[in-house]
């Protein structure tokens, strides 16, 4: 019988760090690089839901995440390559975090993820 090393951790996170730890979950999982600002960027996003492009750049560059506008379009572009985000409107488009990543965000979060890694034996 195979022996299984299991660990079970418990932490209490605040909201930007639980929305924040399942973008960097899925990133991962799905091997796209991204960068803590960008991280940032698509938390903030996420906790803020569905926004006006030019209104939510405005408010990204408010709180520090980008030095400019300019960064945070910049963000959102790569973001929207990478199939992160969704980007909706010709004239004020609304922009918001891929409904395929399963993100949540408001309300009380527990995620009980399960990874399992198999270390195959040679004979």
């Amino acid at each position: 019988m195979a022996l299984v090393n299991q660990i079970d951790k418990k932490v209490k996170m605040s909201k930007w760090e639980i929305v924040k730890y399942q973008i960097l979950t899925h990133c991962y999982l799905n091997k796209i690089s991204v960068s803590e600002a960008d991280l940032d960027c698509l938390t903030f996003l996420a906790l803020e839901g569905d926004q006006e492009l030019t209104s939510f750049c405005v408010k990204a560059h408010t709180k520090d995440i980008f030095s400019s506008t300019q960064s945070v379009r910049n963000c959102l572009t790569k973001a929207e390559k990478k199939n992160l985000i969704k980007k909706e409107g010709k004239n004020k488009k609304k922009i918001f975090i891929n409904p395929e990543m399963k993100v949540h965000s408001t309300g009380t979060i527990f995620l009980d993820f399960k990874f399992l890694s198999i270390e195959t034996q040679e004979v």
